[in-house]
Order: structure tokens, then C-alpha cells, then sequence
């Protein structure tokens, strides 16, 4: 059987030949085109869209841009838990929380490795490590066993991922020269709702962080999480300064909160709880506002049945976090994805691959149109 056709993995690369800023792409009645200048009204209208039609809407644009048989599988490791300072009040690490994680020190560069070969061999290409604390700062020593950890990691074959906090410029210029693929950093949700949910870390903190990441040349991992007693609008609000950055987030993560008692979230019984209806209407909304985007289906996946994740994965979803932990929230084994991938016909994404390119595309049914120097020049894909 002949390899599929795949876009380039370097993303700049594929962004500037395959996927360029200057095209509008057309199929099936919808058209698609990268912006930055969305506004939030726009963004609203989308969200607002009446579900079937937003469904419909986005797993057409999806096409467009991605095979959509075809997911990552990510594992998330937390490399140090618990012990952080932060006060955010969703968050079982934290020290203001009485829940039952307790601290540990970090892990050994060896243990990590172990845990990344695990994850490879049950089919994960990307390997996120996490570490409960506000900031890199001056953790010398650890950022030392840090940079150990992903060029081991990175040895195996693995894209790498790290989630460390706030980090400033040259913490992220070493990560990327010890091979890191991506860093995570959240934003959670809209500006607005932000200070009701964490009060220790600004936003402006948080978007300085993207941008030092941006510098070194990694790839950016920004989303939020839903169910943090945030209403529609401050969806609509988290979306659109993802989707009015400078480039769009590689990937976006939309997480459903695991509510844990012992947390001031997971005591409030006001906050409702987040289904798979609010779940995939965000995650369309993101993959039609920012469609170059890989989607992750993250935290929160356990409590959705198959046929409601099949629902995500149809609103744009392509990738997702494996393995039983989250940090410190339970998820689905790797033997209850590998069913679920048989059962829907997905393949899983190689590591250190580029994307394969979508059949409609190979099929000649996405129209684009290239706009140069003001000149239209339209193709079929």
C-alpha cells in the first residue's frame, strides 16, 4: 500500500507552502481563509449558529485543511506534582487546595524516559511533561534535569511538549535547542472571566509567556478549559484572542473540567457541569475560526461516551491526550483508545511527520483561490 501524501512537518514550512495566509479555500458551499482580525461579534454569530449547521459547517472546513481520518495521539506526564502556589481554583495542585494530591519531587530523568518509551509503545508520537509550579524562574538544577529529559525523550523518536509554567526568553531558547517540539500555556478562558478563576498569575503574564515561546521558534499550545463558571460570551472571548494572536496557536487544547473536591470549583455546586453538546459546539467554533489549528480533545474525555466523542472528533477535533492520568485527573486507557480508533477508523499521526492531506483535497474538491499582489489565481486543490 503507498505511503499517504503528507504536508511538510515543519510548520512554518507548511503554513507558508501548503497552507499559505493568502489563500481562500472553497467546498461544498463554505469557504475558509486564515485570519487574524476576527471580532468578537463574528466569532459570537458562529458560536450562536444553530448546532446542526455549525456541525456541518465545521467538519467541512475541517476537510479542508486536514485528513480527518487521521488523529495524534498525545501522553501528558506530570514530572512534579502538587505543591504549587498558584491560587487558580480549578486545580488540585495547588497548595490552598485540601485535596488528595500530595507534593512530590520531581521526577528522575530515568523514570520519565521509562515512562516516554511506555507511552510510545502503546502508540503516543508526542510526549507532554508537566510541572506544578507557577514559574521555571530560577530552578536551576531542575531546568538542568528538564533539558536531560526531553533530549532523551526526544532520542526516542518522540515529538516533546513541556508545560512548565511561566518561562522567559532564554528558558525557552534552551528548550528548543534540547529538541522541544512544543510548549503548553494555557490562557483558560476570556480576560474577563479570568480574575474570578486565578488572581496569582495575570493574563498579560500568561500572553507573555506565548510570546517568549513564539521567539524561540516552538510551537505554541493554548487553549482553556470549559465548566469554570464561565458563560458563553467568555467562550466566545477565549476564542477570539486565540484566534487574534499574531499566528494561531499549532494547537489548541479544550479541556472539560474534572471537578475535584477539596477544590473551591469542586465544592461549588452552582457551577454546571460541562456536556458534550458545549464541548463540541467550542471545539467547532475553534476549527472554523482558526482551521490550520490542531484541535485536542483533552481533559474531561473519560466522562463522554464514544458516540460523543465520534460527535467532537466530527466538529474538528484531531488529536487527543492517551493514558490513564492527566496531571493528576483520570483518562482513558491506551487499550480503550486503540478500540475506539478500530471502531471509528482513525489512524493514529506519526511522530516527526507532517499531516496527511485530506482526500476532498487529493479528490480535487477544495477550490482555492490565491491571492497575490492584489491578482486572484484560482485552482482546484
Amino acid at each position: 500500500m503507498p505511503s499517504p501524501e503528507r504536508r511538510p512537518n515543519d510548520v512554518n514550512v507548511r503554513n507558508e507552502i501548503s497552507m499559505p495566509d493568502d489563500e481562500v479555500r472553497e467546498m461544498g458551499g463554505y469557504t475558509s481563509s486564515i485570519r487574524y482580525d476576527w471580532t468578537k461579534e463574528e466569532i459570537a454569530e458562529i458560536y450562536n449558529t444553530p448546532f446542526h449547521a455549525l456541525m456541518h459547517r465545521a467538519a467541512t472546513v475541517h476537510r479542508m485543511y486536514w485528513n480527518a481520518s487521521e488523529v495524534q495521539q498525545c501522553t501528558l506526564l506530570s514530572i512534579k506534582t502538587g505543591g504549587c502556589t498558584e491560587d487558580c481554583k480549578y486545580c488540585s495542585q495547588s497548595v490552598r487546595s485540601k485535596t488528595f494530591v500530595k507534593p512530590t519531587p520531581q521526577m528522575k530523568v530515568d523514570e520519565v524516559l521509562e515512562a516516554a518509551r511506555r507511552a510510545k509503545e502503546a502508540g503516543s508520537t508526542r510526549f507532554c511533561m508537566g510541572a506544578a509550579w507557577r514559574e521555571l524562574g530560577g530552578k536551576k538544577n531542575a531546568f538542568k534535569h528538564i533539558l536531560a529529559m526531553v533530549e532523551g525523550v526526544n532520542a526516542e523518536g518522540l515529538e516533546v511538549c513541556a508545560t512548565l509554567g511561566m518561562i522567559d526568553g532564554d528558558q525557552a531558547k534552551a528548550l528548543k535547542a534540547a529538541g522541544l517540539t512544543a510548549y503548553n500555556h494555557n490562557l483558560d478562558t476570556s480576560p474577563e472571566h479570568y480574575p474570578n478563576v486565578i488572581t496569582t498569575r495575570t493574563y498579560e503574564e500568561r500572553l507573555q509567556t506565548l510570546q517568549h515561546v513564539r521567539d524561540a521558534g516552538l510551537s505554541v499550545c493554548c487553549g482553556g478549559i470549559l465548566g469554570l463558571g464561565e458563560s458563553d460570551n467568555d467562550r466566545v472571548g477565549l476564542l477570539h484572542v486565540l484566534s487574534t494572536l499574531e499566528r494561531h496557536p499549532e494547537s489548541v487544547p479544550v479541556n472539560a473540567l474534572v471537578a475535584v473536591k477539596g477544590t473551591p470549583l469542586g465544592d461549588d455546586e452552582d457551577i454546571d457541569s460541562v456536556d458534550a453538546f458545549d464541548m463540541a459546539r467550542v471545539i467547532a467554533t475553534a476549527r472554523i475560526v482558526m482551521p490550520r489549528t490542531m484541535v485536542r480533545l483533552s481533559a474531561g474525555r473519560l466522562s463522554f461516551s464514544d458516540a460523543e466523542q465520534y460527535m467532537m472528533f466530527s466538529a474538528g477535533a484531531n488529536s487527543i491526550f492517551n493514558g490513564d492520568k492527566l496531571l493528576t485527573a483520570d483518562n482513558p486507557a491506551f487499550d480503550d483508545d486503540e478500540r475506539l480508533f478500530g471502531k471509528l477508523g482513525f489512524v493514529g499521526k506519526p511522530a516527526h511527520k507532517g499531516p496527511m492531506i485530506g482526500e476532498d483535497e487529493l479528490l480535487g474538491n477544495v477550490h482555492v483561490t490565491k491571492v497575490n499582489q492584489g491578482v486572484e489565481v484560482t485552482h482546484v486543490a
